[in-house]
């Protein structure tokens, strides 16, 4: 069975970009490149960009630090799809938690042409290049980004809290920052969708609201639940 997936606060995170070779990707190489072709036939939208994976990581005094190595979409793909198997990394990205002023939480749904579809979460990515500053991975700045990418929503727009709530689940490793709102749940849904109805092709078709465990999904990741149970057990 699976472990519990832990949670733990931390003040700061210290991510340096240290590139070396991934052994999982030369050695499955041919396996990865036929398991992208399949993804691609049947969503033609996603593309073999580049991403930056986890390879070493340690929490001391607070502090999270950790080394990224960069790799292709496909490569991470297909490890992913394949159950994250052992293979020296973790997927190790942060979130940003919408928290509405009656302590309400928005997550989004992905749309059906992305490689998540159906999966419901809160405003994140997978880090790539772009997230990288004077050598740094900066999740902060990740998460500012795909906020306003999938959303339309600013981080200026909310109280945005100190540190990070960390959840680690296997070779899963979230980092979320709390972003309260002033407005309610309906009208942050509101604003969402209408962000939504003015794009081409949105990444996300719904916003849901969820006000306990009451509103938990099958389609939410394990690492999201984990952090709503003991957000609404502790709010």
């Amino acid at each position: 069975m699976k472990e519990t997936p832990a949670l733990f606060r931390v003040e700061r995170l210290d991510l340096a970009f240290a590139p070396k070779p991934w052994a999982f990707a030369a050695a499955k190489r041919a396996e990865i490149d036929a398991h992208f072709a399949a993804l691609q036939r049947a969503k033609p939208q996603v593309w073999n960009g580049r991403v930056l994976l986890l390879h070493h990581q340690v929490v001391s005094e607070g502090v999270f630090k950790g080394e990224y190595l960069e790799t292709d979409f496909a490569s991470f793909a297909a490890w992913r799809d394949w159950g994250r198997p052992h293979a020296g990394v973790r997927d190790c990205f942060g979130a940003g938690a919408i928290v509405a002023a009656d302590g309400a939480v928005l997550l989004g749904v992905m749309g059906a042409h992305t490689a998540n579809a159906g999966a419901i979460y809160f405003p994140c990515g997978t880090p790539d290049p772009d997230d990288i500053v004077a050598g740094k991975v900066d999740l902060d700045l990740s998460v500012r980004r795909e906020l306003m990418e999938e959303t339309g929503l600013a981080a200026a727009d909310f109280a945005v809290e100190p540190g990070w709530i960390t959840v680690a689940d296997g070779a899963i490793i979230a980092h979320i920052k709390l972003l309260r709102s002033g407005e309610s749940a309906e009208a942050l849904r509101a604003r969402v969708l209408a962000h939504l109805a003015r794009e081409t092709q949105p990444e996300l078709a719904d916003i849901r609201i969820v006000r306990g465990p009451q509103d938990f999904e099958a389609n939410m990741p394990r690492y999201v639940t984990a952090f709503l149970t003991a957000y609404f057990g502790g709010n």
